[in-house]
């Protein structure tokens, strides 16, 4: 006898299970992604020294020429 599914029941299960594990593995990457980057900084990334950091702050018209240099004077003593 059966229960009302016939053949569509099975695959219904099939495509159920199908889609939970991608739902986990889509959760598992994403999760994994956003730990990789969380020491850094996403402003300054960790490859760059003060000085480039300065130098793109006063292009950036963040910091003045007097403090560009100020900054700059300090960094080199």
């Amino acid at each position: 006898m059966m229960n009302g599914f016939g053949w569509g029941g099975m695959w219904f299960g099939w495509i159920f299970w199908l889609l939970l594990l991608a739902v986990i593995i889509w959760a598992v990457v994403t999760i994994v992604n956003r730990n990789q980057g969380h020491g850094s900084n996403r402003y300054f990334p960790a490859h760059e020294d003060a000085l480039e950091i300065l130098k793109k702050r006063y292009a950036r018209g963040e910091i003045t020429r007097e403090q560009f240099e100020q900054m700059k004077k300090d960094l080199n003593s």
